[in-house]
């Protein structure tokens, strides 16, 4: 994909159904320009008219390994194709390519399985509930508990607000990252992520009596809506912040007439995935499938690899603001 091709790129993911948010052209100017990764975004076409997508990026690290990926940072990615033939051209000229890079491996974020003799990854699932056009029916659906938890932070009085900016999101985002013990990506990261995205990336901030409580960065695909990052302060707990900050999501996307509430990528029985399940969402298996090139077994960069316990536990101690000046350059190459 060249700049000129983004347009009709852009056109095709709209209105192909295997595609995702992950699959717009955009992702390439975001990873170029916050992680300095390489990426090759393939396209197949027919008589001048797109007829497949697969966005790539390398990501070449001392730390974690050489790969190459559909798509890094992203939770979907993979081939978006009209048919199969389409989809195993792509597919080929991936593989071509991961050979002339002599990567470690070949990884495509799938939804839905594809290559049934390639390695896979039973980690990670997502959660994506079909909205009610009725606010309210909506909300009784919500679980008992969960549903109290809501109807808490509406009477403390949370209110949330819009921003065009990051800094509030930041502020949570960062605060909550850094007691989970995990990096934290860069402010450029985020501001380009509003820049490139525009009014398809939305910041909604909730707050008591102007104190930030919690944030969450969503994006918008089609007639979806997905929180994809968000975070809170430690005093969010108290007031029931970031269960309001869910429901005021949904409520608003509800209001707007969007029909999929995606809750997003979790790893199975971890704390999100437990917090997504109390909504009464159900968890869909994710299919990560790997073609291993030069490795001889499929990585794992989890933060449940017990390998990894000891850097979890001295991150957790880190000053926040050193947290986050280290942090944006060793979650570039976990991808």
């Amino acid at each position: 994909m060249q700049p000129e091709d983004s347009e009709r790129w852009d056109q095709f993911v709209l209105t192909c159904p295997e595609a995702t948010f992950f699959h717009k052209a955009g992702w390439k100017n975001v990873i170029e320009r916050a992680f300095n990764h390489k990426t090759w975004f393939l396209y197949a076409e027919c008589n001048g008219e797109i007829q497949g997508v697969l966005p790539l990026a390398e990501i070449k690290s001392f730390l974690f390994g050489h790969f190459l990926g559909s798509l890094p940072f992203c939770v979907y990615g993979g081939v978006a194709a009209c048919s199969d033939t389409v989809r195993e051209r792509l597919e080929q000229a991936a593989i071509e390519l991961a050979d002339k890079l002599k990567v470690d491996y070949l990884e495509f974020r799938n939804m839905k399985p594809v290559h049934q003799n390639w390695p896979t990854k039973d980690l990670y699932v997502t959660f994506r509930k079909t909205l009610d056009a009725d606010i309210e029916k909506n909300l009784l659906e919500i679980p008992r508990k969960q549903r109290a938890m809501v109807r808490k932070g509406i009477k403390f009085g949370l209110k949330s607000d819009i921003d065009e900016d990051i800094e509030r999101f930041f502020f949570a985002y960062s605060s909550s990252v850094h007691r989970l013990g995990t990096p934290v990506f860069s402010k450029k990261y985020f501001q380009l992520l509003k820049q490139t995205f525009a009014q398809d990336c939305e910041l909604m901030t909730i707050h008591k009596n102007g104190v930030t409580l919690s944030s969450v960065m969503s994006f918008y695909f089609r007639n979806e809506v997905l929180p994809y990052y968000g975070g809170g302060t430690v005093e969010a707990r108290n007031w029931a912040a970031s269960d309001f900050m869910y429901w005021e999501l949904m409520r608003r996307s509800c209001e707007n007439g969007y029909k999929t509430f995606d809750f997003g990528r979790s790893k199975r029985d971890t704390g999100s995935y437990s917090f997504k399940k109390n909504w009464g969402f159900e968890a869909q298996p994710l299919h990560y499938e790997y073609k291993l090139i030069k490795a001889s077994h499929i990585p794992n960069h989890s933060p449940s690899n017990p390998k990894y316990k000891y850097f979890i536990q001295t991150w957790q101690k880190l000053p926040r603001s050193v947290a986050n000046w280290i942090g944006p350059f060793i979650v570039k190459s976990l991808g």
